[in-house]
């Protein structure tokens, strides 16, 4: 079916317009062409719907908007592999430095447990002489027990000997009186 009227217009208008939809030729563009080419869709203005009102009962009838003009792909491409190739060096970077951070860390961690070593085995060798210092104490420990003991049995027949001598003299005091 064939475009009548304004819609031919519009449609020649299209295909007439220079660069709308094709791409440079250049496809060794540098980024000088790439930032014309941006400046040139920026500054394009787009081409305003026009309304068209029929005397067909106020039916409208719109146009189709003319896209502006794409960049070169080959430069979009080369500036997403330089930015891809910053992103991947800082991701990189950051995982290098993320490796330093835990070697240092095991590191440290390493010369602590050294250190944790170290005076274990002090105190290990100080308790075993402390253990050989109880042993050698140990006879002396079992004679005060035993003198313990036996300043019980005293204390004990000292309390009998002092309630017989209570009772003694209370005999006394009582044959005393008769």
């Amino acid at each position: 079916m064939a475009a009548v009227g304004d819609d031919a217009a519009a449609m020649d208008s299209i295909s007439r317009s220079p660069g709308v939809h094709s791409a440079p030729s250049n496809a060794t563009a540098n980024v000088t062409s790439y930032a014309e080419s941006a400046e040139d869709v920026k500054e394009a203005p787009l081409p305003a719907v026009k309304k068209n009102m029929t005397s067909d009962g106020g039916v409208e009838t719109a146009e189709e908007a003319v896209e502006p003009t794409e960049p070169d792909i080959n430069v979009l491409c080369t500036d997403m592999f330089e930015k891809m190739s910053v992103f991947l060096q800082g991701e990189l970077t950051a995982t290098c430095e993320d490796y330093r951070l835990l070697e240092n860390m095991n590191k440290l961690t390493s010369l602590k447990y050294m250190e944790m070593k170290d005076i274990s085995i002090n105190i290990s060798r100080n308790l075993q002489d402390l253990n050989n210092k109880y042993a050698s104490l140990q006879p002396y420990l079992d004679q005060i027990n035993q003198i313990e003991e036996q300043v019980s049995s005293l204390e004990q027949a000292a309390y009998k000997l002092d309630a017989y001598s209570k009772k003694l003299e209370a005999r006394f005091k009582k044959l005393e009186k008769r």
